[in-house]
């Protein structure tokens, strides 16, 4: 994987082994002849275990005449976002680097409505046996200091290009419509800008307690649908 033959791409890199930040650190990834087909590459992964998720989502449908998947969202990292966890790790600037060192360039968050539909979905998709399961962290059971909650995974899967297979790793993470109501509100306020620092406290502190409150109210929820279902 080469750099393109451009002086300005090598000067970006001087300066980084100068600790001297260019400005714009991206363009050193954009600069690679090979990262257009890794991202591709990477968005294929995405398109290869959402198909496995619908697949999933519309069987159960039938059999149980409900859906446990709510939604499905997904995305790629930034270019911008990739150098800079590369850096803040302390790892090398270059597409192996990439590979070899984030798992989570591709990323799937899945909703579900119940808390019980978020194990089940994840049981269901980790069985499948072209997957490799690589990572497991349950944020639902060990919530984050803060009270973010959501199940994640690292899963490794086989993708068919052209003349190769390739293993690419996708991050799932899956949450209830609560949890993800929770984080996205949580994620516009943490990054507010020019907030005192007394001010941040008090709102983290009440941010904790709407958490806890969510998931209070989750559990809830699934008690009344636990109790419905019994004959």
């Amino acid at each position: 994987m080469s750099l393109k033959g451009n002086g300005e791409v090598f000067s970006m890199l001087k300066e980084v082994s100068e600790n001297r930040m260019p400005e714009h650190p991206e363009d050193i990834l954009l600069a690679f002849e090979d990262f257009e087909i890794l991202m591709m590459r990477y968005e294929s992964a995405i398109r290869e275990v959402q198909t496995k998720l619908e697949i999933l989502n519309a069987e159960l449908s039938v059999i149980r005449d409900d859906s446990p998947i709510s939604s499905i969202h997904s995305r790629l990292k930034k270019p911008a976002s990739i150098y800079g966890k590369l850096i803040r790790q302390g790892n090398e600037i270059s597409l192996r680097s990439v590979e070899e060192n984030l798992n989570d360039v591709a990323g799937i968050r899945v909703i579900c409505a119940f808390i019980d539909d978020i194990y089940k979905v994840a049981k269901m998709l980790v069985r499948q046996d072209d997957i490799t399961l690589i990572e497991v962290k349950d944020y639902i059971k060990n919530p984050k200091a803060n009270g973010y909650r959501s199940f994640h995974m690292i899963l490794e899967i086989p993708v068919f290009f052209a003349e190769e297979k390739k293993p690419m790793r996708v991050e799932v993470q899956i949450r209830t419509v609560a949890m993800d109501f929770w984080a996205s509100l949580e994620h516009q306020i943490r990054y507010k800008k020019g907030l005192p620092r007394k001010k941040a406290d008090e709102i983290a502190a009440e941010l904790k307690g709407c958490a806890d409150t969510i998931a209070e109210t989750d559990r809830r929820m699934l008690a009344i649908k636990e109790n419905l279902a019994m004959k």
